[in-house]
């Protein structure tokens, strides 16, 4: 902080003036001129199965003042609804089919004998996964700014040969509060880089709502938390001189929809799985027929059945923007939301299902129960400004633009979310 001006003589012109320039700038209760603005700085935070309509509740009072101070709106993830396929589009700006991550769960003839899975370390570290988009951090990097990942799906891995400047290794069990000390201590650090853009990301809410379902007490607490970690991001950017300097970008991948037990059913009950390669279960099933088996899978599951529509890959609907992906499976089926298909196998492990009476995703992404949140808030942003619903795409152009980084060619457009731009 620039030491304050002392005047020394108050009856002159000019010192009367510099008087009320000083006291214009003075800090409440403190006697000190603010520091000049630093770099502006944008961080961009995910709070995983964050639905649009939990704004608004009661438990968000940090959040819905960072909305009414900016702008806010609902967002529409891109097919599927899963966690890695939307936040690879959120900062990469290419939906799945584009970015290459198109499932949580997949599979690559170039990279054979591998399934990629969230819980894969050696896959989610391999660069290959990740190598058909770049994020926002690694054009940010190539262009000289300064990136930091305070986790985000890809931040782990060397995409064309770079990772954020700063960067930690996922890690479920670090409280929220941390993740946001973490950060903090980042832009604190005299010998750190100056960053230019930052993510942070929570994953609380999507757990609770899992086990619990939304609107469950669990997944409001869990709503509860994620704001109380926001409000000490925006406190402890505030005591930095860095809150009016900084946008942030508050956004989710996708939204909760309730899953009572009744309606988890298996595959077997239309399927013989013998004659299929089975990639991924869900609210979003992929599987590929094995060689002589086609016309047998296609006959079982290319007709009406209750709650679940398949395509093949080339005839999925083109609103999805889905299946020219080489790792998209051959059939792709889309469960009816709050119907979730799984094997007899997996239903008769022990306490595979205890807990889970509530919430899954992965549904149509144009059903309001998938909708993510979005606030933006900050020196780039017009208070007061309520969005239509837009694609998720449409994120990375925007952070593009507020931050400064030269955006690569993407699916989004600033079309809609310029409205809230200065």
């Amino acid at each position: 902080m620039k030491s304050l001006f002392r005047l020394v003589s108050l009856g002159a012109t000019v010192a009367a003036a510099l008087v009320l320039s000083a006291c214009a700038s003075m800090q409440a209760g403190g006697g000190e001129v603010a520091a000049p603005p630093k770099s502006r700085l944008t961080i961009l935070v995910s709070s995983d199965g964050f639905r649009a309509d939990y704004l608004g509740q009661g438990d968000t009072p940090t959040l819905d003042a960072l909305a009414a101070d900016g702008a806010r709106g609902a967002m529409r993830p891109s097919f599927p609804t899963l966690t890695f396929p939307n936040h690879y589009t959120l900062i990469t700006g290419k939906r799945p089919d584009r970015n290459g991550i198109v499932n949580n769960v997949m599979e690559d003839e170039t990279i054979p004998g591998v399934r990629f899975s969230m819980s894969n370390a050696d896959a989610v570290h391999d660069p290959r996964w990740w190598s058909q988009a770049w994020p926002l951090w690694v054009s940010a990097e190539k262009q000289g700014l300064k990136a930091a990942a305070m986790f985000w799906p890809g931040s782990e891995t060397q995409i064309s040969g770079v990772r954020p400047s700063r960067w930690m290794a996922f890690n479920q069990a670090m409280p929220s509060n941390d993740r946001v000390d973490t950060l903090l201590a980042w832009l604190d650090d005299p010998k750190g880089p100056e960053l230019r853009l930052s993510t942070l990301y929570f994953d609380v809410v999507d757990t609770e709502g899992h086990h619990y379902g939304p609107g469950s007490p669990q997944a409001r607490a869990a709503v509860a938390e994620v704001d109380q970690a926001i409000a000490r991001l925006v406190e402890g950017l505030k005591a930095r001189g860095r809150f009016e300097t900084t946008d942030i970008v508050f956004v989710a991948d996708h939204g909760m929809a309730l899953v009572p037990p009744s309606q988890r059913w298996p595959l077997d009950d239309v399927l013989d799985l013998s004659t299929v390669r089975l990639v991924t279960t869900g609210a979003v099933v992929g599987l590929t027929p094995l060689p002589g088996f086609e016309a047998q899978v296609e006959a079982a599951l290319l007709k009406p059945l209750p709650h679940l529509t398949c395509w093949k890959k080339g005839q999925i609907p083109e609103r999805y923007h889905y299946g020219r992906n080489p790792r998209v499976p051959a059939i792709v089926c889309l469960s009816e939301t709050g119907w979730y298909v799984t094997t007899r196998k997996m239903m008769e492990k022990p306490g595979k299902w205890e807990g889970l009476d509530g919430g899954q995703h992965g549904f149509d992404p144009y059903d309001p129960a998938m909708r993510a949140v979005f606030i933006a808030r900050g020196p780039s942003i017009k208070p007061g400004v309520v969005l239509p619903v837009f694609d998720n795409v449409d994120v990375y152009p925007l952070l593009a633009r507020i931050s400064g980084v030269k955006p690569e060619k993407g699916d989004g457009r600033l079309k809609v979310v310029a409205q809230a731009l200065r």
